[in-house]
């Protein structure tokens, strides 16, 4: 299907493009790309990996889109303004948007596994992929985040993998309803909350997902998600605190570095010791929803819980990134509700106060999720935690700006926490770096920005700092 065709990707390395320039390189099609953040000097190593796995590099001025034998890909969100777009107009090359080049390599797949929902979709699809992986099954899959165990010097950037098994597993995207394009034989939904749509359009989104599957892998614990549990052919449900689901979780002794718990087969009654390296009753979810997916797929259920304890993680997720004099920094990906909530619920398991900068990840997210933002903060904080917000991320392009980090900030406050907005991330380093003191944990949010990292980073490196200069004068 793709040996020897031309894709050029628009946007090559934002999260749901880089893994599937990836796979088709890997498969043996000719890529190139470019990409916003290269043309600005970001995340320069990211698009060395690109480069060694042979994926051409182009300014994102359309010179890179030559001929009309080239498939020009793009996001969703990708406007026809851009030059690149501009470009496969003026010489006639094809444009497909991700999802839909995605959706044509999934569905060709014999065992194609989706993963869909609100939250947990990237961690859930790298536990199947491991489970599948240990045991032979040489899945492809595709993912929004690196996977640590698939991760190394070699492969920095490891968020998909390409096997020559029947498996293809795929994170897939309720956003901007393109999850509709998948036709899983296996769908598994983690759960369902306010994010991108309105509920209404969730459910009918979600719905659907489960309806064209064979199998359907539903969240009980999940209100909104268990309310679909009869729209697939075959349903397996999992839950934490449901007795009556199919594969569900007892025992559970949170670890501030991990979490384990007895995995229980209902059909069966077999039981099988679970040593997550990822903290969080949420990363329990994820694992009875990985398992749940291997035994669909054919993997013996003592085999899947024995693969998890090898499972090492994902990027930015509850990452942490070093301590330095008595303080912990922290990376994660928590940018709605659900997350942010999962975040500061498992972290406040243990003692410590949280410095936290969340970063929005747009403008629009602010206007459709921002009570429901500003009630998961004043939830889940503590008297003592600080948030500091700087703008949201903004890369261009015509958006209202209407809410803003300011108003967000107002409503934790009002809400009787503690909470700033300043204009930049920079300055909300230096206000977090100035307030913190051994024990506190330094707590890095936000998606779409790759950069949030190297300032995690920086962070760990300027408190390191500290006391050496403090000595020095």
């Amino acid at each position: 299907m793709t040996r020897n065709k031309a894709y050029f990707f628009c946007g090559v390395g934002g999260s749901g493009m880089l893994p599937l320039a990836l796979i088709l390189a890997a498969r043996g099609a000719q890529v190139e790309g470019s990409d916003r953040a290269l043309d600005q000097g970001r995340t320069a190593a990211k698009f060395d990996y690109l480069r060694a796995r042979g994926v051409v590099l182009h300014p994102q001025d359309g010179s890179g889109v030559r001929g009309a034998e080239q498939i020009v890909v793009a996001s969703a969100a990708v406007e026809e303004t851009v030059p690149d777009i501009a470009a496969a107009r003026r010489v006639g090359a094809q444009v497909l948007k991700r999802a839909d080049l995605l959706a044509d390599l999934f569905n060709a797949s014999l065992n194609a596994i989706a993963v869909g929902g609100t939250s947990g979709k990237s961690t859930t699809t790298a536990m199947i992929a491991w489970i599948l992986h240990s045991e032979g099954h040489a899945p492809t899959v595709m993912n929004g985040a690196v996977m640590k165990n698939f991760a190394d010097a070699e492969a920095p950037f490891a968020s998909a993998l390409v096997g020559e098994g029947p498996a293809f597993v795929a994170e897939v995207d309720e956003s901007d309803g393109t999850i509709a394009l998948y036709e899983p034989r296996i769908a598994v939904l983690t759960n369902i909350a306010h994010d991108h749509k309105s509920m209404a359009e969730l459910r009918g989104l979600f719905s659907d997902f489960l309806r064209r599957a064979v199998v359907g892998i539903v969240n009980l614990d999940n209100a909104e998600a268990a309310l679909l549990r009869e729209a697939a052919p075959r349903t397996v449900t999992f839950g934490i605190d449901h007795p009556d689901a199919d594969y569900r979780a007892d025992a559970i002794a949170p670890a501030i570095d991990g979490i384990s718990f007895d995995a229980v087969e209902q059909a069966t009654g077999a039981r099988a010791r679970v040593h997550l390296k990822t903290p969080g009753r949420h990363n329990v979810a994820n694992a009875l929803a990985a398992i749940a997916a291997a035994r669909a797929s054919g993997v013996g259920f003592a085999q899947a819980a024995d693969a998890l304890a090898r499972f090492a993680g994902v990027r930015r997720r509850l990452e942490t990134v070093g301590e330095a004099d008595g303080v912990a920094v922290i990376d994660d990906f928590a940018h709605n509700p659900d997350k942010i909530a999962a975040t500061l619920s498992t972290l406040h398991a243990f003692p410590g106060r949280l410095l936290m900068m969340f970063q929005p990840h747009g403008y629009g997210p602010l206007r459709l999720m921002g009570e429901e933002l500003i009630a998961a903060f004043a939830a889940h904080m503590h008297d003592d935690d600080m948030l500091f917000m700087p703008d949201p991320v903004y890369f261009g392009g015509t958006v209202d700006r209407s809410v803003t980090s300011a108003d967000i900030a107002a409503g934790v406050v009002a809400a009787g926490r503690k909470a700033r907005a300043l204009a930049t991330r920079g300055a909300c380093g230096a206000a977090i770096l100035a307030l913190a003191r051994p024990g506190d944990r330094i707590v890095i949010m936000g998606a779409r920005d790759d950069t949030l990292s190297e300032f995690a980073a920086e962070l760990l490196r300027d408190r390191a700092a500290a006391p050496l200069a403090a000595q020095a004068t």
